[in-house]
């Protein structure tokens, strides 16, 4: 997952609406933690890293767009969920961090 990637994630968090601003800065947090742990990755996972950064990047725009579709958004944090399976055992960490903003997002009903 490359920089771009992460800042347009981080972006698409700051124009979440609805929630409070403690589930965003939350959001944020959880962010930091998954650039921490995406940056402790071998070459070798980048590519499988990427797959949940572009999900990751998905799912932030259909949750955002005026007239999201649900079905978009659900099929977006479906491939994050995928994705992300590759990494339970050899980073359970980053697997975490993923979990948790998933668990924020649905929290906060998107």
């Amino acid at each position: 997952m490359n920089k771009e990637t992460l800042l347009k994630i981080e972006s698409a968090i700051t124009k979440i609406e609805g929630g409070n601003s403690g589930e965003k800065a939350e959001l944020i947090a959880l962010l930091r933690k998954l650039k921490e742990e995406l940056a402790a990755l071998p070459e070798s996972r980048i590519d499988d890293a990427r797959s949940v950064g572009y999900f990751t990047e998905a799912a932030a725009h259909e949750v955002t767009r005026e007239n999201a579709s649900v079905q978009l958004k659900n099929l977006s944090i479906s491939g994050i969920s995928y994705a992300v399976k590759g990494f339970e055992v050899s980073h359970p960490e980053l697997v975490s961090v993923v979990n948790e903003i998933c668990m924020v997002l649905a929290r906060m009903g998107i």
